[in-house]
């Protein structure tokens, strides 16, 4: 069985501890990237950060994009939503689909 781990600063992550998930509280690129290493490496499925972490992480996480697991997955943390976690779903929908059926994208709406 798969584990869950969310990633980021400790005031944004430490309630999902409540939901059963494995948090991990890192400041900055050098001990984030270290950790999304080895999570990756230990029977983590799905890792969810934050997306400022998953901005500074933008090239380590691009490394496991074409893999099938961990999924990593970004999430607003207490400083809000930044909108790149959402536009980071859309684009791999589009990926995968061939089109933005998510928010009514054109080539969705020529075949009705």
């Amino acid at each position: 069985m798969y584990k869950i781990a969310v990633m980021g600063d400790y005031d944004s992550i430490y309630g999902f501890a409540a939901l059963g998930l494995d948090t991990y509280p890192v400041k900055g690129r050098e001990e984030g990237s270290e950790t999304l290493r080895r999570l990756a490496e230990n029977e983590y499925g799905v890792i969810y950060l934050t997306e400022e972490l998953a901005a500074v992480l933008k090239n380590e996480i691009a490394a496991y994009s074409d893999k099938l697991m961990p999924a990593i997955i970004p999430i607003p943390g207490i400083k809000g939503n930044t909108g790149s976690g959402i536009a980071g779903v859309k684009k791999t929908v589009e990926q995968a689909v061939g089109s933005d059926i998510l928010f009514g994208g054109t080539d969705a709406q020529e075949g009705e």
